[in-house]
């Protein structure tokens, strides 16, 4: 029998959800170690597979945020021990085909591929990198919110993004229960800055009425999410928690493509702030 993909990770995600659901908890709290990172390239993971490697890793106690596949341990010299389970991620590439009804065009189709990675804890002979656990980063996070180009003014009582007026309204820091709520709301917040149209464009009307709604403030939760998971803690229970939860239960149910949109567009955002953040630290450094 084939295997949907689609359908298979939707599942899990909804069961994420669900259980959040049952805990009152966030959803996604399980990355205050950072996003996961493959050991050998060192480069950061992205999309719907932050998701799968951070429930695994919460799953299986794992202690460290570094993977590898099979193929890569052995090239490092590393053996994954035996009878460890490895945790499946997504591969996203585009095949070329030619166009049948203008043969000078070519078409890239999008496909996806599954593969498997082993945390580094089930990898003998490797040096475990330490990873930090629950380090709050106060300055680090302060730094993003200066640093991102955003017009962000605490004042009154309500957090939001106001796009015709491309501001970020906060409600002043001593309102909030310790900075790292506050900091969680603020990351909310510029998620939803990044989307506007100058920036990255983020345009669902052709999705139903409040499934729109929703849709956005599931990208802005997972973007929010991987920002608090670079500066150490996990990101803040929204308020009305438990209407979000059900709004988001109900688009993955109806759309079993929408979660690996959602978390390919909070990837996105994380990377829009990260890279405004990077251009203003050089700028100001060339003209110190």
């Amino acid at each position: 029998m084939k295997i949907d993909i689609y359908t298979e990770i939707t599942n899990e995600i909804i069961n994420i959800i669900e259980a959040g659901q049952a805990t009152h908890g966030c959803v996604w709290d399980k990355g205050a170690s950072g996003l996961p990172v493959n050991h050998g390239t060192k480069q950061n993971y992205s999309g719907i597979n932050v998701l799968l490697l951070w429930n695994s890793a919460f799953k299986q106690s794992f202690t460290s945020s570094h993977w590898l596949t099979y193929k890569q341990a052995q090239e490092l010299g590393g053996k994954v021990k035996k009878g460890s389970k490895g945790t499946p991620c997504i591969f996203f590439n585009h095949m070329k085909k030619e166009s049948k009804t203008n043969p000078d065009e070519i078409e890239r189709i999008p496909f996806i591929k599954p593969f498997t990675v082993f945390n580094l804890d089930q990898i003998d002979g490797l040096e475990q990198e330490e990873t930090p656990q629950n380090y709050f980063n106060h300055e680090a996070s302060e730094n993003l919110l200066k640093h991102s180009g955003a017009k962000i003014i605490e004042l009154g009582t309500r957090a939001c993004y106001v796009p015709s007026k491309d501001t970020i309204f906060m409600p002043e820091r001593h309102l909030f229960t310790d900075e790292k709520d506050f900091y969680s709301v603020a990351f909310h917040e510029l998620t939803h800055w990044t989307g506007a149209k100058k920036r990255l464009n983020r345009d669902f009307s052709g999705r139903f009425g409040s499934e729109s709604y929703a849709f956005e403030e599931l990208i802005a939760e997972l973007g929010a999410s991987f920002l608090c998971s670079d500066h150490g803690f996990t990101a803040k229970t929204l308020p009305d928690h438990a209407g979000y939860l059900e709004s988001w239960l109900k688009v993955l149910k109806n759309d079993k493509k929408a979660i690996f949109t959602a978390a390919s567009q909070a990837s996105k955002a994380h990377a829009f702030i990260k890279n405004a953040i990077a251009k203003s630290e050089n700028a100001q450094r060339l003209a110190a």
